[in-house]
């Protein structure tokens, strides 16, 4: 059964490393949560992963995070989806991507195009003239809150019979208090149509073994930090982490009563539970 703790110290001495997710754990896309920094601050000296579904590239996170006031000496290395998505486009080790081709359709807001630059693919207009389709999620000028606005643009790529790539397996994410869907609810809906999906973030094992090669820590010793059941935790447990649920994220008006129901209703089980990320 997962133990609650008032507070982070009484779990950081037991590890030599940290996984730590940043939507819904250090910040809320608007700000950081109060005490999320202090918590950062107070593990200067050991490894800091910041393990983020964010469909861009590591540098572009960096910059964000430096606005937000969560500057590099807080951490020692981040991992996206975004990047791990640029680099599966353009290493191309696995035949899946292999047989891809070269000419994307891109779904998603023009500030994740990041995920495309230099690694010789093709950004098309239309869904009929491309090769596969990348969902990095819902663009800004249309309605975010539900899928109707973008089941023409999937119906088309279905048409087109276009493989996706989901660099972003997060359902939703809250900012600023606003529920936002992102693109793991664009792929659900194309792989219920029957479209094909390869989806790269948490919770797929392999962005742990990535995360795990560069902190160069046996598992063992790592602890992951999440508020998100289905990835974060989910994904700690596939790659065998220990794993801490932050109660005040993603699911903070549901698990207000009986955390633990609403984990086991997941088919979860972290090893233990805080309110938020503070010392």
């Amino acid at each position: 059964m997962s133990r609650m703790v008032p507070g982070f110290a009484a779990m950081a001495a037991e590890y030599d490393a940290f996984i730590v997710d940043l939507w819904g754990v250090v910040h809320d896309g608007v700000a950081p949560f109060p005490g999320a920094l202090d918590c950062l601050r107070r593990l200067e000296g050991r490894p800091v992963l910041l393990l983020s579904n964010a469909p861009r590239r590591a540098d572009s996170v960096q910059r964000t995070l430096r606005g937000l006031n969560v500057v590099d000496s807080l951490y020692t290395h981040i991992l996206t989806s975004g990047e791990a998505t640029w680099l599966a486009l353009r290493d191309r080790t696995d035949p899946w991507f292999r047989a891809l081709g070269h000419r994307v359709y891109h779904l998603g807001p023009e500030r994740d195009r990041g995920v495309m630059d230099g690694i010789g693919l093709t950004l098309v207009a239309r869904p009929d003239d491309a090769d596969f389709l990348l969902n990095t999620g819902p663009d800004d000028q249309r309605d975010t809150a539900g899928i109707a606005e973008f089941t023409g643009d999937l119906r088309a790529c279905l048409d087109a019979g276009l493989k996706m790539i989901c660099a972003n397996p997060d359902l939703e994410i809250v900012r600023g208090g606003t529920r936002i869907l992102c693109a793991g609810a664009l792929a659900e809906w194309y792989a219920a149509q029957g479209g094909e999906v390869r989806s790269i973030g948490k919770p797929d094992r392999a962005i742990y073994a990535h995360a795990l090669a560069m902190l160069g820590v046996a598992a063992g010793r790592v602890l992951a930090v999440g508020d998100s059941l289905r990835t974060d935790i989910a994904g700690a447990s596939g790659a065998g982490l220990d794993s801490l649920w932050v109660l005040g994220g993603i699911h903070a008006a549901e698990a207000e009563d009986d955390p633990a129901a609403v984990a086991r209703a997941f088919g979860v089980s972290p090893t233990a539970m805080i309110p938020q990320l503070i010392w």
